[in-house]
C-alpha cells in the first residue's frame, strides 16, 4: 500500500465534494434509486462506507481501514490484473447524506477523483450518486479511448444496481 506521503497525481484534490471538473478531465456523473425509507437508507450508506458494496460489485479491494476515512489508502484491483491505487480524501457522514471520495495515486490507469454518495431526499426516496472526473494515465487507458469511459459508466451504474440488490428494500 503506498504512504500517506505519496502524492495524488492530479492537483484538484477535493474537487468532487465541491461537485466541480477540473479543466482537462472529463466528468461522470451516475445517479440511481436505491429505494426508500431510513432503513435503506441506513444500510446503503454501510455498504458504502465499509467497502462492501465495492466488494459485492465484484473488485478487489485492499486496505487495512474497516471503513472509509480520509487518509486511507486502499488498492482496488480489478479482473485481478489492474491495481488501482487510491487514498479517501473526504468523507461525509450526515443525516440525509453519506459517502466518500478517493483521489488517484501513481500506479492507477486514470488521474482524477471519485465519489460515492448515498443521499435520502426529502420524500424519503434513496439515491446513490457516483462523481467522478478523470482523465487517461497510462497508455492502455489512453488507447481505450471512449472504450474506457463506456466501461467507467457502466461500472457505476452496475454499482447503483447491486446497491438496490443489496439493501433497496423493493422489488428490482
Amino acid at each position: 500500500m503506498p504512504s500517506t506521503e505519496t502524492p495524488f497525481t492530479y492537483d484538484d484534490v477535493g474537487a468532487t465534494r465541491e461537485n466541480r471538473t477540473p479543466p482537462g478531465f472529463r466528468p461522470l456523473d451516475v445517479r440511481s434509486r436505491i429505494g426508500e425509507g431510513r432503513d435503506v437508507f441506513e444500510a446503503a450508506s454501510r455498504a458504502v462506507m465499509t467497502w462492501e458494496l465495492h466488494r459485492a460489485v465484484g473488485v478487489g479491494i485492499a486496505t487495512d481501514a474497516d471503513r472509509a476515512a480520509p487518509g486511507v489508502d486502499v488498492t482496488v484491483t480489478l479482473g485481478g490484473l489492474i491495481k488501482a491505487p487510491c487514498r479517501v480524501v473526504w468523507t461525509v457522514d450526515e443525516h440525509r447524506r453519506a459517502g466518500w471520495a478517493y483521489g488517484t495515486l501513481p500506479g492507477h490507469p486514470e488521474s482524477g477523483e471519485e465519489a460515492f454518495l448515498v443521499e435520502m431526499t426529502g420524500d424519503g426516496t434513496v439515491w446513490l450518486m457516483i462523481k467522478a472526473f478523470s482523465r487517461p494515465a497510462k497508455w492502455y487507458a489512453r488507447a481505450g479511448g471512449p472504450a474506457t469511459r463506456g466501461l467507467q459508466h457502466a461500472y457505476a451504474r452496475r454499482c447503483g444496481v447491486v446497491l438496490r440488490r443489496l439493501h433497496g428494500g423493493d422489488e428490482v
